[in-house]
């Protein structure tokens, strides 16, 4: 199967990436849920300009219909490679607009809210 590129952007950048005018933004989070128990971003629609939605990578194949494949989609794990997988997937079921967040949370937590604690 020919793999779909799909763009890299660091945290900072996301939601530059991701403005669509009339539609809300998804960071979909593919880490297991002692992960985002550990470290998360603050789920504040109006305050962040995107809505967080959490999706183990391990569920997204059963649960992607549930997401809107012309929504802007940002993909985010712990450094950057589960998410990569998991755009592409998106990207190849039909998602249009769909990144990865270069360096996951991690990196989010050291260029972006250093309120977020490191794991």
């Amino acid at each position: 199967m020919i793999q779909i590129p799909v763009t890299q952007v660091t945290p900072w950048a996301q939601q530059q990436a991701l403005e669509h005018p009339g539609q809300l933004p998804i960071v979909l989070d593919v880490r297991e849920a002692w992960e985002v128990q550990t470290a998360s971003i603050v789920n504040d629609e109006a305050a962040n300009g995107f809505k967080l939605v959490h999706m183990a990578m391990r569920t997204v194949p059963a649960r992607y219909l549930e997401l809107d494949r012309a929504q802007p989609v940002a993909c985010l794990c712990h450094h950057g490679a589960r998410s990569m997988q998991v755009a592409h997937f998106l990207a190849q079921n039909g998602f249009s607009n769909v990144v990865n967040i270069q360096g996951g949370i991690h990196a989010w937590a050291a260029e972006h809210d250093p309120r977020v604690p490191m794991y």
